[in-house]
């Protein structure tokens, strides 16, 4: 039987992983959080203290990576076997994965990791190039964006709620910078697939994005 697969991309902090998880829940189908894969790496790269140009090296790490996802009302990520959740969020980690999956080499390592996760019932899948080049045949396609300081004003109300202490417009001018590397790098640059369904999330709530994927997918 075929498996249906929703793809949903976008930048970071547009609000895809949690748009994404709901849509699971709701429909019964697993959830691929792609960024979380990423980010697993390099906080496996940071921890060996291999150095963020060393390709050779990161593809090794990559390689024997083991990671396990629990999905209940939150994502808890582990890494050979320890919860590495709480560092998931880190700017360190987004600033390294950002840079280690603009990697050619890598992205094929973690490629194949990532459509193992196809199964029926079906597959809920976010990131960056989840339609364009991991599921490049899936049935339906989401895009969602929002502005960058709106995604900034989210990440430091995140932050700021977990007693870590952050700068707004530092925030800002880090997400820019990771939007552009996203947009310019060669493999696999961040791009809305042909016939995804565009969304900006900047002033709609969550549940306003989640009618308009459910209607849309329908």
């Amino acid at each position: 039987m075929a498996v249906p697969v929703l793809t949903i991309d976008g930048p970071s902090g547009a609000g895809k992983g949690t748009v994404s998880r709901l849509l699971a829940k709701r429909l019964g189908w697993h959830y691929l959080d792609s960024g979380s894969i990423y980010r697993s790496l390099a906080i496996a790269v940071l921890q060996q203290n291999v150095a963020l140009d060393d390709v050779a090296a990161i593809v090794g790490v990559a390689q024997a990576l083991v990671l396990a996802f629990e999905c209940g009302d939150e994502l808890v990520v582990k890494l050979n076997g320890l919860d590495i959740t709480a560092q998931l969020g880190l700017e360190t980690t987004g600033n390294a994965a950002s840079i280690i999956a603009a990697l050619p080499e890598v992205r094929a390592v973690l490629l194949q990791k990532q459509q193992d996760f196809k199964q029926l019932p079906g597959l809920v899948a976010d990131g960056r190039d989840m339609g364009t080049v991991v599921f490049p045949d899936a049935a339906h396609k989401v895009f969602l964006t929002a502005s960058s300081i709106k995604r900034a004003e989210r990440r430091y109300k995140q932050l700021k709620e977990k007693g870590i202490d952050a700068n707004l417009m530092g925030l800002a001018k880090d997400i820019e910078e990771r939007d552009r590397r996203d947009r310019e790098r060669a493999t696999a640059p961040l791009s809305m697939a042909s016939g995804a369904l565009f969304i900006d999330s900047s002033e709609i709530t969550i549940d306003a994005v989640i009618t308009q994927i459910l209607d849309f997918i329908r």
